[in-house]
């Protein structure tokens, strides 16, 4: 088929009929997108890891509805300096400090050391006490209280130096780093990713154009977020995965895009048949590579946390727009630039003799490297596939440690104010912040019933003291007969009991605490709730629904690939392969940010364990960015095998065509994500930094080096599939070849090329 006898498509014609009013459009949505998305990481929490129909929940609202003081979440640590806080000076002040803070609107539950002379609020030197409140509201209406109020109470008072800590004060400072990481990371991969591209592609117009995408993704997701919030809770966190996937995916998608259609003017095409074949061709694999990362991001809805759904919310939105964008206004701006594509050549210098307006490693003749590479594999299959398999299982051992926690103020710098609050807490306060299991007790409990149970509690094994309504236990013993503050935990028919861990409290021993209260057998309900109980609810609700989730990426994963090859055991290998190049993330998240390895280099406070919820974000977010990549090179190998009949040779071709292409956008995507993990926030830093690595190993290691060593080893058997199925394909399936000429067969000048024998499916 000639150049210019190219067919034009429906959707080609739909999409570049009116390219200059496409483009018009475009940038009415963006400038609307603009308008809808300010504000956006206002309206977003900084929460949401808890399960919101576990017991801990349910026990949380409670307490906090029936027993405000039970449940601050503000801290005001009143330092005395050289003084004791006993000295009369230093309790004036404070109390009248106290007293000003129960004055302020929004702001109940006020209590504290010099009102209650509890030890518990009281350090162990003496020279430091507390005095705790409640901030009435959601998270959005607290942190705005804590910004309001904040300015007026942290500072000098006096004799006392105040700084604040707390929930809420963690809360409002992560919101606050969150964004200011985020601009940093935009500033620090917008220039960084220009230079690759314009490397990439040698033309700075060309290299402009993905960036242009992915502006156009960020921003209309900004503005889906900001709608999705009038609904429902989105987690700012989500944030950072927009800006990582909107430029990461944006660039992969125009990347393959805008090089096949320079290939397609380099083989002589006109403008408009270059872009009719680049859409039938690498548009249709961009479309299958959207779907892929969109389920994998999709499985994360099945969990009931807000952390994990916002960021299905956000990766879905971006993915959808970044594919839009590069299916619908790219082709529009190709049109109208046609041959200026190439222009504003900054590479001149470099290429000594290659035709204006190629990338380094474009046409047939370029891939030498990564065909030697596919050829070197495919000879010492098992040689390969072992080896790599084996180095990738000893990477990801260090996970078989991991331990799992809450994400609490250590997440945030050292020298942020709560976290320093937070540790002053830790090392001189009895028990941890935020340490103690709480007990809603409910149905009318009698006094002997309560103090019964309270006794009990205290017997268990790593109980420090427990308070409640009948007065203070140690040991099973009464230390401290009631009084008006312990009269202050019964009302309405309930009663709030504090049960004090001794060590950390969400440790294991901490969880099995938590386990050992809810087993104890009383006549009337009860309901735990507490930092330990929120992480055995959440475990619990994540592993209830991991398989669930698992189980749809891995079907529709399969579903896709199959409709994309044809095959049955190609589907098979690019699950289990994508899973496998996510063993060394896995093992470096553990290695790193569990067991503190490279914590002064990356600068961040190790916890000794994980957040709950990051394995399950970053298994979804990198397993559809791996499958993005191995789709692109299943397509061409596809494609190449469809047009010859020769697997090895299609192996071959498959890695020589997309090799480089990949590896550049594996490269160009994780500088996005390390941008993303020079956050000062430690689970960001880990979730940028986790998927850089795994991007990189699976396009480094896993696409040139175990991918052609298993298809060697399975020969020719890789493209089978029953009867039944290969029928069902060569009717519904899809693939990048196009009929009725492959890729690569598009003609020279004043050549013609053969029709294709088998046709966009495997016969």
């Amino acid at each position: 088929m000639s150049a210019g006898n190219q067919r034009i498509g429906g959707w080609t014609r739909a999409v570049t009929a009116r390219p200059r009013l496409s483009l018009l459009l475009t940038l009415l949505f963006t400038a609307l997108a603009v308008f809808a998305g300010s504000g956006v990481a206002d309206r977003m929490g900084s929460g949401g890891w808890e399960a919101p129909d576990a017991e801990s929940s349910y026990a949380t609202k409670a307490l906090e509805r029936q027993f405000p003081a039970s449940r601050p979440n503000v801290i005001l640590l009143v330092g005395s300096g050289k003084a004791r806080v006993d000295d009369p000076a230093v309790a004036a002040e404070a109390e009248k400090l106290a007293a000003r803070l129960g004055e302020e609107k929004s702001v109940t539950g006020v209590t504290s050391y010099w009102a209650t002379r509890s030890p518990a609020l009281r350090a162990a030197d003496g020279h430091e006490a507390m005095i705790t409140a409640r901030i009435e509201g959601d998270e959005s209406a607290a942190s705005k209280v804590l910004g309001r109020i904040g300015p007026e109470y942290r500072g000098e008072h006096g004799p006392l130096e105040v700084s604040l800590g707390g929930p809420v004060a963690v809360r409002h400072e992560l919101q606050a780093t969150i964004q200011e990481d985020l601009l940093r990371a935009e500033l620090i991969a917008l220039p960084v990713t220009l230079v690759l591209l314009v490397m990439v592609f040698g033309s700075a117009i060309a290299a402009l154009l993905p960036l242009c995408v992915g502006m156009v993704a960020i921003l209309g997701t900004n503005a889906v977020l900001r709608g999705i919030t009038e609904f429902t809770d989105v987690s700012v966190f989500a944030q950072n995965l927009t800006t990582a996937l909107g430029l990461g995916l944006a660039i992969d998608y125009a990347l393959f895009i805008v090089r096949r259609f320079r290939e397609e003017l380099a083989g002589g095409a006109e403008t408009l048949p270059a872009v009719a074949a680049t859409l039938r061709t690498a548009g249709r694999t961009v479309l299958f590579s959207a779907l892929t990362v969109a389920v994998s991001l999709a499985a994360m809805l099945v969990f009931p946390q807000y952390f994990l759904r916002s960021f299905a919310y956000a990766g879905i939105a971006v993915v959808l727009l970044a594919s839009a964008a590069a299916l619908i206004v790219l082709p529009a701006g190709l049109v109208l630039l046609g041959d200026r594509v190439n222009a504003l050549d900054l590479r001149k210098a470099l290429r000594r003799g290659r035709p204006a307006g190629r990338e380094i490693g474009a046409g047939r003749e370029g891939g030498a490297g990564w065909a030697r590479t596919a050829r070197l594999v495919m000879r010492r299959a098992p040689f390969f596939a072992v080896a790599t398999a084996a180095v990738l299982v000893v990477l990801g051992l260090p996970f078989l440690g991991v331990k799992f926690g809450t994400a609490d103020d250590r997440q945030l710098p050292s020298t942020a104010e709560s976290h320093v609050v937070q540790q002053h807490i830790r090392d001189g306060f009895p028990g941890s912040p935020g340490g103690a299991v709480e007990v809603l007790a409910e149905g009318g409990p009698s006094t002997a019933e309560l103090a019964d149970y309270t006794r009990r509690i205290s017997e268990l094994p790593r109980v420090l003291r427990v308070d409640g309504p009948t007065g203070q236990y140690v040991r099973g013993e009464r230390t401290q007969q009631p009084g008006p503050a312990e009269a202050a935990r019964s009302a309405g028919g309930a009663a709030q009991i504090s049960v004090l861990p001794e060590g950390e409290a969400v440790d294991a021993a901490g969880q099995e605490l938590v386990r050992e209260i809810r087993a104890e057998e009383v006549p009337f309900d009860t309901s735990v709730t507490g930092n330990a109980a929120v992480l055995v609810d959440s475990k619990d609700a994540i592993g209830d629904r991991l398989p669930w989730a698992a189980a749809i990426i891995a079907v529709v994963t399969l579903v896709l690939v199959f409709l994309l090859t044809g095959s049955v055991l190609i589907p098979l290998q690019a699950v289990i392969l994508n899973a496998l190049s996510l063993t060394a993330m896995f093992g470096a998240v553990v290695w790193v940010f569990q067991d503190g390895h490279l914590s002064g280099l990356l600068n961040f406070t190790s916890t000794g364990d994980i957040e709950t919820t990051l394995p399950v974000l970053m298994f979804c977010v990198a397993f559809g960015l791996s499958m993005d990549y191995g789709v692109f090179l299943l397509s061409r190998i596809k494609e190449e095998y469809d047009r010859t009949g020769d697997h090895q040779g299609a192996v071959v071709f498959g890695l020589r065509r997309t090799g480089g292409l990949i590896t550049a956008a594996a490269v160009i995507l994780a500088v996005v994500m390390v941008a993303i993990g020079t956050s000062r926030v430690t689970n960001t830093k880990m979730l940028g930094l986790g998927i850089a690595l795994a991007v990189l190993m699976d396009a480094m290691v896993v696409r040139s080096l175990l991918v052609p060593a298993v298809m060697r080893l399975t020969g020719r058997a890789t493209w089978w599939a029953p009867g039944p199925l290969r029928r069902l394909h060569a009717r519904i399936g899809l693939s990048e070849g196009e009929s009725p000429a492959a890729d690569d067969a598009v003609p020279r000048p004043g050549t013609t090329a053969e029709p294709d024998p088998v046709g966009a499916g495997h016969r």
